[in-house]
């Protein structure tokens, strides 16, 4: 049943109230200006009490005004030498204060955000990719970044940092996936870091986060500990392969050059030789043309000349010897070796001029160390 069902007419969340009217609002604003009078010393009155109601009024008006003065000064603030101040005007962008002290309209109306614009900030991040000839590797690059453009770093993106590190890590797989294994791990980490550098800081412009990347470092670059060993193996492979190529290029480098030298010292060799066959040739040319002159003056002379000659050439160089004896049977001893020592040596033993021992009147002996050609050629002519 309602209420207003029960014939009493009686509003029930007016029990125990009687019939009170709703409360007077000048009289609840004079309770609280006795109050404050109260607080401050003053002293509280009735209703009816005029001097009372100034003093407190008053009181409320130095307390208004040192409240008005608490606020207007919590607006002044300091910006230091490498900051500059965003001010905010209900969330908008006002103005950007340089170093100095400060202020502005106290919250909520303004408010400042102070941003060091010349402190490098740096953030390292590992992340695992693959390389062109598709090998994983584990890179630890770290970031150096500054914020120059504090308004653009505040408005333009949501969250700077995180956009600086999706940024990076886009980066360095596009660069890591353009270059092979050998280039990432050996040589190539510098150019890979100023390469990434600069796809971050065009991405970054794009986004208008007005952050700059400084310095871009590849602390760290390795395979993963799982197939570690494995490459290990590989890496330890490749170094005995350069070294066995260096041992190859230092045994080139030797002999080579002994090579080339033998071959320039073989063609001079040659070169002389050359012209000494031409010299020798011309001069058995020239002789035998100076001969061929005496040859027409005196032809039997000179035939006999040249064989006496022949003949000398050829028993210089004979080991034999030349036994000229007629009819004789007795036996003939002669030491040959011992004729052969005296005819080099170009002595003629005593006693040794004929062989006689045991032979005839009639029996001569003739050697060729003993005797000259020209001096056998007689011999052989008187006989």
């Amino acid at each position: 049943m309602a209420w207003n069902e029960s014939g009493n007419g009686q509003n029930p969340w007016d029990r125990g109230k009687g019939n009170q009217g709703p409360p007077d609002l000048d009289k609840i604003v004079r309770d609280w200006q006795r109050k404050l009078s109260a607080l401050f010393g003053g002293k509280g009155g009735g209703d009816g009490q005029g001097g009372g109601d100034g003093a407190s009024r008053s009181m409320i008006t130095l307390l208004l005004v040192l409240i008005l003065l608490g606020w207007a000064a919590t607006g002044v603030y300091r910006v230091n030498e490498a900051e500059r101040g965003i001010v905010l005007r209900f969330g908008a962008y006002v103005a950007t204060t340089m170093p100095g002290l400060r202020w502005h309209i106290p919250w909520p109306v303004e408010q400042v955000e102070r941003i060091n614009v010349a402190e490098i900030s740096t953030f390292r991040q590992e992340t695992r990719m693959l390389t062109a000839d598709e090998n994983i590797v584990v890179v630890d690059l770290v970031v150096q970044y500054q914020r120059p453009d504090p308004v653009k770093y505040l408005f333009e993106v949501r969250d700077p940092e995180a956009t600086l590190s999706d940024v990076s890590e886009s980066a360095i797989r596009e660069v890591i996936g353009k270059s092979p294994i050998d280039f990432v791990l050996l040589d190539g980490r510098a150019e890979i870091a100023l390469r990434t550098q600069d796809v971050i800081q065009e991405a970054l412009d794009e986004y208008s986060t007005g952050m700059i990347v400084t310095k871009v470092n590849l602390q760290n670059v390795n395979f993963p500990s799982q197939v570690e060993a494995a490459v290990q193996d590989a890496i330890k492979a490749r170094e005995d392969k350069e070294r066995l190529t260096f041992e190859a290029q230092t045994y080139s480098n030797d002999i080579l050059p002994k090579a080339r030298g033998e071959a320039s010292r073989r063609m001079l060799d040659s070169e002389g030789y050359k012209a000494r066959v031409v010299a020798d040739a011309q001069g058995e040319s020239a002789r035998f043309e100076k001969l061929l002159a005496e040859y027409e003056k005196a032809p039997e002379v000179t035939r006999e000349r040249l064989y006496i000659e022949a003949l000398e050439d050829v028993y210089a160089r004979s080991n034999k010897v030349l036994l000229d004896a007629k009819g004789s049977g007795n036996l003939l001893y002669l030491p040959m070796d011992k004729l052969m020592q005296q005819g080099r040596g170009g002595t003629t033993p005593a006693g040794s001029a004929s062989g006689r021992m045991g032979g005839g009147a009639g029996s001569d002996v003739t050697t060729s160390s003993r005797l000259t050609p020209r001096d056998s050629m007689r011999v052989r002519g008187a006989r």
